[in-house]
């Protein structure tokens, strides 16, 4: 049987980790700020947000909380983002998404400072990750990478297998792999033989958003799994991609759903905003 991977344990760590940085800027005057914009009142959203603002009081950081009515018009939460862009205080911008109906969130993304962009959603850090250049990433691929290294995974060379493509996580960490010389496999809703596939790697990621897709049998016997997905199963419980119990007889690590990367997007969130204010003072 698999060992269980204690993302929460693995968060403490990183956060004690953005704890010390922030002391150490705080010795030369800077505060690192994260700004955090909520536009409505979905109750997910506000939970999420509020989250983050308690995690960035916990290590020592500012929190700028910007609430916006969900009528907001797109001009005016655009002034917003770029006012927060031109706050020296403000080193991190985080915009929950998704937005209500009819905001644009391809605008406001595009609004945000690249510098300032801790979600890693710019086109222009998207684009330095894809050239290879320095830029601020995806939290919840920082989370995966950090979780196979906790559990020493060699990924030089390793088949690894990520189901999901989206913005926010499967395409950023399929490029985040290849940079650590994976051999990478990119799946998604319309792969013709998803278990042929899982049942080659080496690292097999989760991230499709659909509850136990991913079967314990297709696991191959010694492989890291990571589950990303954050479902609820049939019993109303909190759930991921893959079918845990049976993959876990398999894999030689596993993360649970919950307790897994959810903690890690927060931890990264938190350490990418001390990135950012690091490179704003000119120390990293």
């Amino acid at each position: 049987m698999g060992r269980t991977i204690d993302g929460k344990a693995v968060a403490a760590a990183v956060r004690d980790e953005v704890r010390s940085r922030v002391r150490q800027l705080a010795a030369r005057g800077v505060v690192p700020g994260l700004a955090t914009v909520l536009v409505g009142d979905d109750p997910p959203s506000r939970l999420y947000v509020g989250n983050k603002e308690r995690a960035c009081e916990e290590v020592g950081m500012r929190s700028f909380g910007h609430r916006l009515p969900a009528t907001t018009p797109q001009a005016e939460l655009l002034a917003c983002v770029r006012a927060l862009g031109d706050d020296p205080r403000v080193h991190g911008i985080l915009v929950q998404l998704p937005l209500p109906a009819p905001l644009e969130a391809r605008l406001v993304i595009e609004a945000i400072a690249p510098e300032k962009d801790v979600d890693g959603l710019h086109p222009l850090n998207q684009g330095r990750l894809m050239a290879g250049e320095p830029g601020l990433r995806p939290c919840t691929p920082l989370g995966v990478l950090r979780l196979l290294d906790e559990v020493g995974t060699e990924l030089r060379g390793a088949r690894a297998v990520v189901i999901g493509r989206s913005m926010l996580v499967g395409k950023p960490l399929a490029l985040l792999l290849l940079e650590r010389h994976a051999t990478v496999t990119l799946c998604h809703s319309r792969t013709v033989d998803l278990a042929a596939e899982v049942s080659r790697a080496d690292v097999v990621v989760a991230a499709a958003g659909k509850a136990g897709l991913v079967r314990g049998a297709w696991v191959r016997p010694g492989a890291v799994v990571i589950d990303v997905g954050m479902n609820r199963g049939p019993d109303g419980k909190l759930c991921g991609d893959v079918e845990f119990a049976a993959a876990r007889e398999r894999a030689a690590y596993i993360t649970p759903v919950p307790g897994g990367v959810g903690p890690m997007t927060v931890a990264m969130l938190l350490a990418n905003t001390v990135t950012a204010a690091e490179r704003a003072a000119g120390t990293a």
